[in-house]
């Protein structure tokens, strides 16, 4: 109701009346209308998000993934084909990568000229003791010369293992190193006519170099087959350890085996349980130094199915 203002004339009343549900209805309409505008621009909103963060992303995806088959040795280089804003990251990167890979090498090289340094002296020491045969000191000599040689060649082999560790993409499949390693070991043992049974994980590749895992797993197999009487088991598989996949090596022979008091000094340097078989005592004690360089461990256990020893070997799998 309003009132309007008809002039001198006095004032009048005019009421004007109609349905209100026409109104409400409109409101109504207008309301829905609105919220379902919103609602649009909101889920446009949200899409034009989405695929901002996935495809503009995309690239650094496409880096990570690089890295990770750089550090699992199936690449070498960052995609070339990466947008400008992202091109001085992967130039840094792949200049990180090759220095890394610069920095190894002459430590490879260093260890090397140490090795020549050292052994020429110890060859001349070897040879002025050996042409004096029977001596007492001469005999001395010859021995320490020896020790000292191994001694050395331990230290420069770790050495060179820890400069590889850090060495991205260093791999070596498994499955072949240890088949191979068999066959090495079925000629030298020969004479015992020795059964080496095998169940090997295909695929698997250890994260580091090959001649370490063939002096690891050479040096357990060959000690398992100087102990067996007829059998040794050599299995390697993949297992989870603490989120992280890795090799288990299991050395199994139907030796004497060792007791538990035995198998703690066994993995002493130097110490022999038996001076008859052949070998410096060095053997496991390296492959644990090796083992633990690359973060692995190494295992002594009764076996349960031969009766001998059981060894087992674990190492980092590659991802």
């Amino acid at each position: 109701m309003r009132l309007i203002d008809l002039g001198d004339d006095g004032r009048y009343r005019i009421t004007v009346a109609g349905p209100a549900d026409e109104i409400d209805l409109e409101i109504a309409a207008f309301q829905q209308a609105l919220l379902t505008t919103f609602a649009l621009v909101g889920v446009g909103l949200l899409a034009a998000i989405f695929l901002q963060v996935r495809f503009g992303l995309r690239p650094l995806k496409r880096m990570s993934d690089t890295l990770a088959a750089i550090r699992a040795g199936r690449a070498v280089k960052l995609p070339p084909d990466l947008p400008d804003e992202i091109t001085p990251l992967a130039r840094e990167l792949d200049a990180l990568v090759d220095a890394n890979r610069e920095v190894v090498e002459r430590a490879r090289t260093h260890v090397g000229n140490l090795a020549h340094a050292l052994k020429t002296p110890l060859s001349v020491v070897a040879n002025e003791a050996g042409a004096a045969p029977g001596s007492l000191l001469a005999e001395q000599v010859t021995r320490q010369v020896a020790i000292m040689r191994t001694q050395i060649d331990h230290h420069l082999q770790r050495a060179r293992i820890a400069a590889a560790v850090s060495v991205v993409g260093t791999l070596t499949e498994v499955r072949p190193l240890i088949e191979g390693l068999v066959r090495a070991m079925e000629k030298i043992h020969a004479v015992k006519r020795l059964k080496i049974e095998t169940v090997l994980d295909p695929a698997l590749f250890f994260r580091g170099e090959r001649q370490d895992l063939e002096e690891m797993a050479g040096n357990l197999i060959d000690n398992a087959c100087k102990w067996a009487v007829e059998r040794v088991v050599v299995t390697v598989k993949a297992v989870t350890d603490e989120a992280a996949v890795r090799a288990l090596i299991i050395i199994d022979d139907d030796g004497p085996g060792l007791s538990p008091e035995k198998r703690a000094e066994v993995g002493q340097r130097g110490k022999r349980l038996d001076e008859t078989k052949p070998g410096t005592g060095l053997g496991l004690a390296i492959v644990r130094d090796v083992a633990e360089i690359y973060g692995g461990t190494v295992a002594l256990d009764e076996s349960e199915d031969l009766g001998g020893l059981l060894v087992r070997l674990s190492l980092p799998l590659a991802g």
